[in-house]
């Protein structure tokens, strides 16, 4: 069979199922995630089926997706907003990394994997998904709560974090000099530099470039100038969905809501994408062996996350529920810790890294979509108001 002929149909086909459990989800009334993750592991690599003709299709698919979902986000808040909540969120920022990184670290070396090693997971166990988490909130209609400005610096915070981690951990396992390390750390942190200038300052010039009323303009213009600053800001080891995420920032008034408008069909379509195609690079196979680290590694770092969350929204004078809300979305992992994971597998770093990291995001992931939904419940709203009111009384 032609090639372009099985891709049309293996695209085809994993659309059609993608369809039909984004159906079964909104029945059963939750997140159509889990869903997305096992149908890419059922046709991945130690799948049902091997789908290869499709794999680089969903790969550049995954990218833009969580491009996308940043984006949008991104268009939800004014520059303003953003540098007051990363303002507020400073010492929640700090609390995150020592919280959710040490346990990382401590297992790396409890396995006997070595110091570098136990940066690279410490490193898996700190970054919580963006992509994941935006569609969560998303999907469950938070956009607005009180808790999401402190959920969305702490995010912004972790990718902009990334800036420096990344060239360091990229040092220590190729062993390049310190000297090309802090070049490379200058370089990324000068680029974000410049992006969140723009964005702060003369965010209202960038917006006059694109016809907020002429749909097709607008579209080809604010997805051209959100992929162009996402790549750039990848080509210096700085987060594509950082850069994504500071356009979106930039953009206000009519633009940025009629932008929003027309680029979220491509949303829905791509961070679909982003979730099977993470299923589909998952060896299904090799995941049995560390799942037993992988589970503990996850009860210890979710509940790490929850008190990062509730830490950070009472901070910024959040109710209780709110916090359980921040806590509990926090959960997930993702991207930065398959690209961690990856680098430090690839340079011939405890091969063992790379299975256990994928266990503990699958985890993480299909966890977080139910923990998130926790606080809606009947029963977990009426034991947070009980415990209120038993502790008002004493």
């Amino acid at each position: 069979m032609h090639e372009t002929t099985l891709l049309l149909i293996e695209v085809g086909a994993l659309l059609l199922g993608m369809s039909l459990l984004g159906r079964l989800a909104l029945v059963i009334g939750i997140s159509p995630i889990p869903f997305y993750l096992v149908l890419g592991l059922a046709f991945g690599e130690g799948g049902l089926i091997a789908l290869d003709a499709s794999e680089e299709f969903f790969e550049t698919g995954a990218e833009i997706g969580v491009i996308l979902l940043l984006a949008l986000l991104g268009l939800e808040y004014t520059a303003a907003e953003l540098f007051a909540s990363l303002k507020s969120s400073r010492t929640a920022g700090l609390v995150d990394a020592a919280l959710n990184a040490l346990p990382g670290a401590a297992l790396a070396l409890l396995l006997g994997w070595g110091p570098v090693a136990a940066v690279a997971l410490a490193g898996v166990t700190w970054v919580s998904s963006s992509g994941v988490i935006a569609k969560l909130l998303r999907d469950l209609g938070r956009l607005s709560n009180r808790e999401t400005p402190s959920i969305l610096a702490l995010l912004v915070m972790e990718d902009l974090a990334m800036a420096f981690y990344l060239p360091v951990l990229s040092a220590l396992v190729v062993g390049v000099s310190l000297w090309q390390g802090a070049v490379a750390v200058a370089i990324a942190v000068g680029v974000v530099s410049v992006i969140l200038y723009i964005a702060l300052r003369h965010g209202h010039i960038v917006s006059r470039l694109f016809p907020a009323e002429h749909p097709e303009p607008l579209l080809l213009g604010v997805l051209g100038l959100t992929m162009l600053v996402a790549g750039i800001a990848a080509e210096v080891s700085v987060s594509a969905a950082v850069g994504a995420f500071l356009v979106g920032i930039a953009l206000s008034g009519r633009v940025a809501v009629n932008a929003s408008q027309v680029l979220t069909p491509l949303r829905d379509l791509f961070a679909a994408i982003f979730f099977v195609f993470f299923g589909l690079t998952t060896d299904s196979s090799a995941l049995v062996s560390m799942l037993p680290a992988a589970l503990a590694l996850a009860l210890v770092t979710i509940i790490t996350k929850l008190i990062t969350g509730a830490y950070a929204a009472r901070r910024a004078g959040v109710g209780t529920l709110g916090q359980w809300r921040a806590g509990f979305t926090l959960a997930p992992r993702g991207e930065f810790s398959i690209v961690i994971a990856g680098l430090a597998v690839g340079a011939g770093v405890a091969p063992q890294l790379a299975p256990l990291a994928t266990a503990y995001v699958l985890i993480t992931i299909i966890a977080g979509t139910f923990l998130a939904r926790l606080p809606e419940a009947a029963w977990f709203r009426a034991a947070v108001r009980r415990r209120r009111t038993a502790a008002t009384v004493a």
